[in-house]
């Protein structure tokens, strides 16, 4: 499976997290359902729970990875 590269897949968690945080009159069901139905379509998922927490194991995963991958400094 293909994975999204990370800074795009970190701000479609984070627009879903500020959307869904802010009160149901200012934030568009449309556009929430639509980061809802492209984080499950990203992560292989069929709910945006299980999408998040996907997301966000895979954003620990590549911070993980780019630390070890970098050149201890000297």
């Amino acid at each position: 499976m293909l994975k999204p590269h990370p800074a795009e897949l970190r701000r479609l968690v984070e627009e879903y997290e500020t959307l869904t945080a802010t009160p149901a009159t200012a934030a568009p069901e449309s556009r929430i359902a639509d980061l809802a139905y492209t984080l499950c379509v990203t992560t292989g998922t069929r709910d945006v729970g299980r999408a998040l927490a996907t997301a966000r194991a895979w954003l620990t995963q590549d911070g993980r990875d780019t630390a070890a991958a970098a050149p201890a400094a000297v």
